[in-house]
């Protein structure tokens, strides 16, 4: 549970190597929610802990993905039927060059990838690579990440961050490894007590079935061995049951929550007002005034001292700034009217650049790609800011004569986590505070040091409350944890997940105690805040209760409030029906499941390879071939480069705009293959099905139309 930067992605490798035995050696599949994050911790397993291809492979949920990680490296580098179904997906790549032919691999496959994800000693994974070994209701593609769990130790990295649909999923996958007898690992700074202790629950649930038929007493209860780990402390401890993990786990944060009180203050927040006219006003009014706000916000965060730095060639004042915003569509709209504002004042200049998950593939990439070199701050001996060093940045300073340069990244929820990004301050709209938490991370995350003013603005609502809602509806979801209130009369507990205001100023009162500033940290994540304790009244109260109604048992204090199927993840050890014996759990909470219909799309060039066209893919009559449809004319919806730099000039310009088909041109010479034949693997998008189509440009990528 070390804070972020403490470097608990490697501290958790050594933790898993000292727990090993000895004479075997370490065998531990670690598991991360995000692809970029698997890439990136397989490669920092090689190269800070000097690990060979022959003792790691690297798990990835696509080819593409895999593909352009080592595409950037090396870029990098340069510069300076059921039962015959195949055990993984075909999209799957496993990156492991080790000798995968042992015999009894050879008989139980003769795919390679399934081989080397077994024999590897060390396994980074996307998570939903072990998952179907709960998972799967028909085919054999559960019986490879059954036997890699059975041979090993299991690393979660970041529980916390999966959506709370998707735990009921973790907690099988977790008392899957106590059944197997394999140790396992938590790794997160913001770990609630619920999720904790559910998923110790689960453990030794699965622990007593590994205990009565594997042990030498079977008859005994097994003593759970449980480690506590920081930056500050260590804490050990046997654990029988329940309370008397409760009361340990309880202990060690208390402990933690004392040395975070003492902790140097890197983050201090402050919560915006928002204009009292936006309930009046048009959706698009409203968009369009909140682009005005947050940049007027933006610039009163810059002009702080501590919030940038002064250019040492120029003299100019250079921030680095994030506005994250929950949603993409009012994203889209926000950064249209971005481009058409006025300026907040005068010898200003920004730099947009817009980051969300509706880009074309190769397009995110080239985004992330940058954003992960120019926000790398960290600095060497001379202490200069190495952002000035940046061909990209330099050329901006150097070309606009303005003395305040912000460079501001627009972007979804993406930004908050996988990102090794670090900002001079952050303005946000709200969804919970996790997600608070979370991208608080990315504000001075390089650059130790205490501050004394504001340098994240929370807005004291978010664009949901306003859009279209009733009494009942949510406003903090989707992202976030509230939930509409149930119909009058329902014993749902789902309505004490409704929040009776959605005003932060008063949803986090308890928290902030009146403060006009207070500084962020994990403590509100790690510890629940008894006293007067409300879900529908604070926001915090409300994340915890929310993950003790979805991973611990009901029980007589609960009262005659149910939880649902889908969101009840301790039925799978629980119940007295021993469900986790059958697969009717996973039809019911299915990982990752998305009600929405998506479409596959891919931008391809024409006859001249000049343009890009929008195609829809679609599944040909054969197995395996895809067909291309194009819908560009029908579906596509072009914004104008002129709606980004408007005849008045405006003071916001794009920020590393991607120019698609050359970035084409540029990787399928470097893979010697065609502009076709790249486009169709790379230029793709997985976007919400919409009968009207979809709004594209290539510096704000796509949205729905209306």
């Amino acid at each position: 549970m070390a804070s972020t930067g403490c470097g608990k992605t490697l501290g958790n490798a050594r933790i898993m190597n000292a727990l090993a035995d000895p004479q075997v050696g370490m065998r531990c599949a670690f598991a991360i929610g995000l692809r970029t994050l698997t890439l990136q911790t397989g490669r920092s397993f090689q190269n800070d802990l000097g690990l060979s291809d022959e003792q790691l492979a690297i798990k990835v949920g696509g080819a593409a993905s895999r593909a352009l990680f080592e595409y950037w490296e090396q870029q990098a580098e340069a510069s300076g039927s059921a039962s015959s179904q195949r055990l993984l997906d075909e999209g799957g790549q496993v990156l492991y060059e080790g000798n995968d032919h042992h015999p009894l691999l050879e008989r139980m496959s003769d795919d390679p990838q399934v081989r080397s994800l077994l024999a590897a000693p060390i396994l980074v994974c996307t998570v939903d690579h072990l998952t179907p070994a709960t998972e799967s209701l028909r085919g054999g593609k559960q019986i490879a990440p059954m036997l890699r769990l059975l041979t090993g130790d299991l690393v979660l990295d970041e529980p916390d961050d999966f959506d709370i649909a998707d735990l009921p999923a973790l907690t099988r996958l977790v008392h899957w490894a106590g059944l197997l007898g394999s140790r396992v690992l938590l790794s997160s700074a913001t770990l609630p007590p619920a999720l904790v202790e559910g998923l110790f629950l689960a453990y030794r649930s699965g622990r007593e079935v590994f205990q009565m038929h594997r042990s030498d007493r079977p008859d005994e209860k097994p003593a759970i061995c449980c480690l506590w780990i920081d930056e500050f402390n260590q804490q050990a401890s046997e654990c029988l049951d329940q309370a008397s993990f409760k009361t340990q786990h309880n202990a060690y944060v208390a402990q933690r929550v004392a040395q975070l009180d003492n902790a140097e203050v890197r983050r201090i927040a402050h919560i915006a007002a928002l204009p009292t006219e936006w309930t009046s006003l048009e959706t698009q009014e409203r968009r369009n005034d909140f682009a005005r706000l947050a940049l007027h916000t933006a610039w009163e965060l810059h002009q702080h001292a501590q919030n940038h730095n002064v250019d040492p060639l120029t003299g100019k004042r250079v921030s680095f700034g994030l506005i994250r915003m929950a949603n993409i569509e009012p994203l889209f709209n926000v950064a249209l009217s971005m481009f058409a504002s006025t300026p907040p004042a005068a010898d200003l200049r920004v730099h947009l650049c817009v980051y969300h998950s509706q880009f074309p593939l190769l397009s995110r990439s080239v985004i992330e790609q940058q954003l992960d070199t120019v926000l790398n701050r960290r600095t060497s001996g001379d202490k200069v800011d190495p952002v000035f060093n940046q061909p990209a940045v330099r050329t901006a300073l150097d070309t606009h004569p303005e003395q305040h340069q912000l460079f501001i990244v627009l972007g979804s929820p993406v930004t908050e986590v996988g990102r090794d990004h670090d900002y001079d301050w952050a303005v946000v709209e709200p969804s919970s505070m996790r997600s608070l938490i979370q991208l608080a991370g990315r504000v001075r995350r390089h650059r130790p040091g205490s501050v004394e003013h504001t340098n994240i603005q929370v807005l004291d609502s978010n664009l949901r409350a306003f859009e279209n809602r009733t009494p009942s509806s949510a406003a903090y979801c989707k992202p976030g944890f509230e939930m509409d209130a149930p119909p009058e009369g329902s014993t749902d507990a789902a309505r004490h997940f409704h929040l009776q205001s959605h005003q932060l100023n008063e949803l986090l009162a308890k928290h902030t105690q009146g403060k006009a500033q207070w500084p962020i940290d994990a403590r509100p994540r790690i510890a629940v805040a008894t006293d007067k304790f409300n879900p529908g009244k604070h926001l915090v109260d409300l994340e915890h209760a929310r993950m003790h109604d979805a991973m611990l048992p009901r029980t007589a204090e609960s009262g005659k409030a149910s939880t649902a199927v889908a969101r009840a993840a301790s039925l799978h050890w629980a119940h007295d029906a021993s469900l986790w014996l059958t697969g009717v759990l996973p039809q019911f909470q299915r990982f990752r499941y998305d009600p929405k219909p998506r479409v596959d799309v891919a931008m391809l060039p024409d006859e001249d390879e000049e343009q890009l066209a929008l195609h829809r893919i679609a599944d040909g009559e054969r197995k395996w071939e895809k067909l291309y449809v194009k819908i560009d004319d029908s579906m596509l919806c072009r914004i104008s480069d002129k709606a980004l730099t408007p005849d008045t000039g405006g003071f916001v310009q794009p920020w590393i705009r991607v120019k698609l088909i050359d970035e084409l041109a540029r990787l399928a010479e470097d893979k010697e293959t065609t502009l076709m034949q790249c486009a169709r693997q790379f230029a793709t998008a997985s976007l919400p099905q919409n009968e009207q189509g979809w709004r594209w440009h290539e510096a704000l990528g796509f949205t729905k139309k209306p």
